[in-house]
């Protein structure tokens, strides 16, 4: 099958199935689900797929919301993965609604034409990327162990192929001091407010010091219950991120420092939990290629192309540790927000706008396609397979 036929092959494919998969988008969008607990995303895409003929296994991993499907027996396997949860009071401003449909179309784009392509297909649908870390425990789970690729498309304000992220590690800050009546007898309360203040302060000037790259932001979760009422106890989570994995630990150790800070000079007892980190994306350029040839044939123009002023896109996403094992790909696909970023209330109501929607369905017609034109490189394919083996 030439990279032709197949791309029209997949093009009827999608538009066979558009009204379903915007539908599914649609429903995604008007139920949000927070991280671990997407049980109605996981089942919609699991009910999709297995009426497209995948075998279906539901609660990968242990964990309840994720599910691996698969199809095909050719020896190019691919996996696209599904990412449906939600941000805590504004829904799907990231879009994993369109993420997780554009996954179901280009699964039932390829799906029949496994055979004549010679790849066995896999979607992975991966909970808790906004939080929690979903694709870490598939990974550390072996879920990911046949892949000889993985890929997943993600909206944004442009289309780009080879998106910056950044490694990340959420820290959760518990203060313990006093209480005691803040007007009566201050004296004898130790304020875990006060902690909390002066390690925010240590953080601010810690600043001045850091790479440009470093990122150090956060928010108080308890602050307190009253304000007559010295705080026996407060809480914070921050995000402390870098350019690179590696740097992390440096990093975090600077910032931990700063909550110790904080304990020392009010007498309060401090503990910090850190959670998996998440590393930063590798693009894998060759399978990137063909996902850029895939766009601009479809009429999609790249804000990384060779000579554009590329937008700083940052963030952090569990795929980057995907792709520190398998050769991944993570391109932005561009919806109308009207300049609104991801993350915000806007960018939420643009997912499920008809740019959004067409995002689903060029999404999917732009996985497929690529999936198609990287099993008709005998070259790249036979380096993809041999990376696996020597995994």
């Amino acid at each position: 099958m030439t990279d032709t036929s197949a791309a029209a092959v997949v093009d009827r494919a999608i538009a066979a199935r558009a009204d379903g998969l915007i539908a599914l988008s649609q429903d995604l969008h008007a139920h949000p689900e927070l991280a671990f607990e997407e049980e109605d995303a996981a089942r919609w895409c699991g009910e999709r797929l297995s009426d497209l003929g995948l075998e279906v296994e539901a609660g990968t991993a242990g964990l309840p919301t994720a599910f691996r499907a698969t199809i095909g027996a050719g020896p190019l396997t691919v996996g696209i993965c599904a990412e449906y949860d939600a941000l805590p009071g504004i829904g799907h401003a990231c879009g994993h609604n369109i993420i997780a449909a554009a996954a179901v179309g280009a699964a039932a784009a390829l799906a029949p034409m496994c055979d004549d392509l010679g790849i066995s297909l896999v979607v992975i649908g991966t909970p808790a990327e906004e939080r929690g870390g979903g694709k870490i425990a598939l990974l550390d789970a072996g879920a990911f162990d046949d892949l000889d690729l993985a890929m997943m498309v993600h909206p944004a304000p442009a289309d780009i192929e080879r998106a910056a992220t950044l490694a990340v590690r959420n820290l959760a800050v518990h203060y313990q001091g006093k209480a005691s009546h803040a007007s009566a007898a201050p004296q004898a309360g130790i304020n875990a407010a006060d902690a909390l203040v002066v390690a925010q302060v240590a953080i601010g000037l810690l600043r001045q010091h850091l790479r440009r790259a470093d990122q150090v932001h956060g928010i108080v979760t308890d602050g307190g219950e009253a304000p007559n009422v010295i705080p026996s106890a407060t809480a914070a989570c921050y995000c402390v991120r870098t350019t690179r994995l590696e740097r992390l630990d440096p990093l975090q150790r600077r910032v931990e420092a700063c909550f110790e800070a904080g304990a020392t000079a009010t007498g309060c007892q401090v503990t910090v939990d850190a959670d998996a980190a998440y590393a930063e994306l590798r693009h894998d350029t060759d399978i990137g290629a063909h996902y850029r040839a895939a766009g601009e044939a479809i009429g999609r123009s790249f804000a990384d192309a060779p000579g554009a002023a590329l937008p700083v896109v940052v963030g952090s996403t569990d795929m980057g540790n995907v792709s520190h094992v398998v050769p991944t790909i993570h391109p932005m696909i561009a919806i109308d927000s009207r300049g609104a970023m991801n993350h915000e209330a806007a960018f939420a109501e643009a997912a499920a706008s008809a740019s959004g929607d067409l995002a689903v369905t060029d999404g999917a017609r732009l996985l497929a396609r690529t999936v198609a034109s990287v099993s008709s490189s005998p070259t790249l394919v036979a380096r993809l397979r041999a990376k696996r083996a020597a995994r």
